[in-house]
């Protein structure tokens, strides 16, 4: 009789732990795979007396990061503007030989990227273009990304 006990308590013990780990298993129909952005580009820009230069100055759609280097004689604020919902995005000033940093994920279109300061400057530094193309890949597929 107490073997039989066992057997009817172990059956229901068994069954509940079995279902319980297949409830865990998902199946879920809320969960939805999105595939990720694509892989940051990094951007080198330079400020001289005359111009602003980026290179490259020709990508694909997604996140960039622009890393600058002021090598003129005074400050300057640096700015991204355009793009198909007239982005605006600025950092500085940034003083003479040191570097800054935007961030920003960029949709198709043509940017410019400019320097200015506080102080009238007698003659205006050209500003870069940048040429943002068609989306890039997902990074789905990549590994080892941070």
């Amino acid at each position: 009789m107490t073997r039989v006990v066992r057997t009817h308590v172990a059956v229901p013990l068994v069954g509940g732990l079995t279902a319980l780990a297949l409830v865990g298993c998902g199946g879920g129909s809320d969960f939805k795979n999105k595939p990720r952005p694509p892989v940051p580009i990094q951007l080198s820009g330079a400020i001289n007396d005359k111009e602003v230069s980026v290179e490259p100055n020709r990508i694909g759609a997604g996140p960039v990061t622009l890393v600058i280097a002021n090598l003129s004689n005074q400050s300057h604020t640096v700015t991204i503007e355009g793009g198909p919902h007239n982005t605006t995005e600025q950092v500085g000033p940034i003083n003479p030989q040191d570097t800054a940093r935007i961030q920003e994920t960029l949709e198709q279109g043509t940017y410019t990227v400019k320097a200015g300061s506080d102080r009238a400057a007698a003659q205006e530094i050209k500003p870069a273009k940048l040429h943002i193309g068609r989306p890039r890949p997902s990074s789905s597929g990549t590994v080892l990304l941070p």
